[in-house]
């Protein structure tokens, strides 16, 4: 059976990853698309800025916050697997957990280092700008699944 604190995790790890999927979706769906379509120098620059001020306590709060629910929901799941909702919060969990955080930190970081690295006016720059288009929103397209799949198995769990 699910008790308050067990509601209020899902909850808001439901909030929390649709809030993650929402901004991921902005990128893959519209702004990478509208960056693409800049100059590489000014694409990057762009980019660059972005990287740096997305570092901030709002993203970096909800993004976080709902990898500790998560945490907390793959916790809670594993003590009550006889529970009807045990598999629904195991699998938000993971979702979130491996598809957000994992390929974020596996994936996305790397590739906004490599960026961050190169100057945008240059020839490498371009390259890797080109490279990083295709790639990164490839990885933030798989980041914006996840969560969404996470949150409709919080909701699952839920019922």
């Amino acid at each position: 059976m699910i008790d308050d604190v067990h509601v209020v995790l899902l909850f808001a790890g439901a909030l929390g990853s649709g809030l993650i999927a929402g901004v991921f979706f902005a990128f893959s769906s519209f702004v990478m698309v509208a960056l693409g379509r800049l100059p590489a120098a000014q694409g990057i620059a762009a980019m660059q800025s972005i990287n740096i001020v997305v570092i901030n306590r709002w993203f970096l709060g909800a993004l976080l916050g709902t990898a500790a629910i998560s945490l907390a929901l793959l916790a809670l799941s594993l003590a009550r697997w006889g529970d009807g909702a045990a598999v629904w919060g195991l699998a938000g969990s993971v979702l979130y957990l491996v598809g957000t955080i994992g390929v974020t930190r596996r994936f996305n970081i790397p590739l906004n280092d490599a960026l961050a690295a190169v100057e945008p006016a240059s020839a490498e720059g371009a390259a890797v700008w080109a490279r990083y288009l295709v790639e990164w929103t490839n990885w933030n397209t798989l980041r914006t699944v996840a969560p969404l799949a996470a949150g409709a198995s919080y909701i699952l769990a839920l019922r």
